[in-house]
């Protein structure tokens, strides 16, 4: 058995699949055109968000039997292609919850103290005090717009500081940690919003003008779950218009996004999509991933 990694996974992972008797070819700078060119090769691939399984990529594929995503998101992958081909599909929806549950609650730290803008202001030699007046977390009210793993990990949290948790989702009815409620009633009601949910088509600009509009004033946004879930347009404006506070975003509509105009608002901290980005949460995903590819490979 043969399995291609296109993207950097850690190295325990490598050991177990080479500790049973797999053979590993790591090429993570592959373009798609040279995916497409060596895929028929290969029994299984590893990948975590920068490699695109494509249509065109799984049609290629001759021996392809499963396809691992080292990660949540699958929307890098075309199932439906894969599934048409009898290829399995698996992923490691539980590694990384908490690594990106701490970066939102990071984020949501950095807003109300405006730790990002005081830094830089600092290093550049000026001593701002008054102007970095912040605001408490305890006491507000969070929104959770996915009660998922990861939402939930970030509502566990929240609640010990003291904070009132609400949450919207349309598959889940009770949460240990959150008040579930509907959309409009948590878009009312929070003082910070952060969203948890995958793109689909049902998901795509939930947050959007209207929504916007029917928020609280001086409202919060966390975005570390996919791109194009918020409408960046709306966003900005409502951010200009004063009715969002802070927005801190690690993830964009289109990326890597080296330039956007949301960044040059002082309002806006912004990280390049570093949710899952922790040693530890890589180590568990790679771990994770390695054992289903093994598992798949051996039926």
């Amino acid at each position: 058995m043969k399995v291609l990694v296109s993207d950097p996974i850690a190295k325990e992972a490598i050991v177990i699949l080479k500790d049973a008797g797999v053979e590993i070819v790591e090429k993570t700078d592959l373009s798609p055109e040279e995916l497409v060119k060596v895929i028929p090769e290969f029994d299984g691939i590893i990948i975590r968000s920068a490699t695109k399984v494509t249509k065109d990529v799984i049609e290629a594929a001759k021996n392809l039997k499963v396809i691992g995503r080292a990660g949540i998101g699958l929307d890098n992958v075309d199932r439906e292609t894969a599934k048409a081909r009898n290829i399995k599909v698996v992923n490691t929806p539980t590694a990384t919850s908490i690594s990106v549950a701490e970066l939102a609650l990071g984020m949501m730290f950095g807003a109300a103290r405006r730790i990002p803008q005081a830094t830089a202001s600092t290093k550049s030699g000026k001593w701002e005090k008054k102007k970095f007046k912040g605001f408490e977390l305890f006491g507000k009210t969070l929104g959770i717009i996915g009660a998922g793993r990861i939402g939930t990990e970030l509502a566990k949290r929240a609640q010990v500081m003291g904070m009132k948790v609400l949450a919207y989702d349309p598959y889940v009815k009770t949460n240990e940690y959150a008040q579930v409620v509907d959309f409009d009633t948590l878009l009312k009601e929070s003082d910070y919003i952060s969203l948890h949910i995958p793109k689909t088509d049902e998901t795509t600009h939930i947050l959007n003008k209207a929504a916007f509009d029917n928020m609280k004033d001086n409202v919060v946004i966390i975005n570390c779950a996919r791109g194009g879930v918020v409408d960046e347009d709306a966003l900005y404006d409502a951010i200009t218009s004063s009715k969002v506070r802070i927005a801190a975003m690690d993830v964009y509509e289109v990326e890597p996004a080296k330039e956007h105009k949301l960044f040059a608002l002082e309002q806006v901290i912004v990280t390049p999509h570093i949710g899952a980005q922790t040693a530890e949460g890589q180590t568990r995903a790679g771990v994770q991933i390695a054992e289903l590819v093994r598992d798949a490979l051996k039926q």
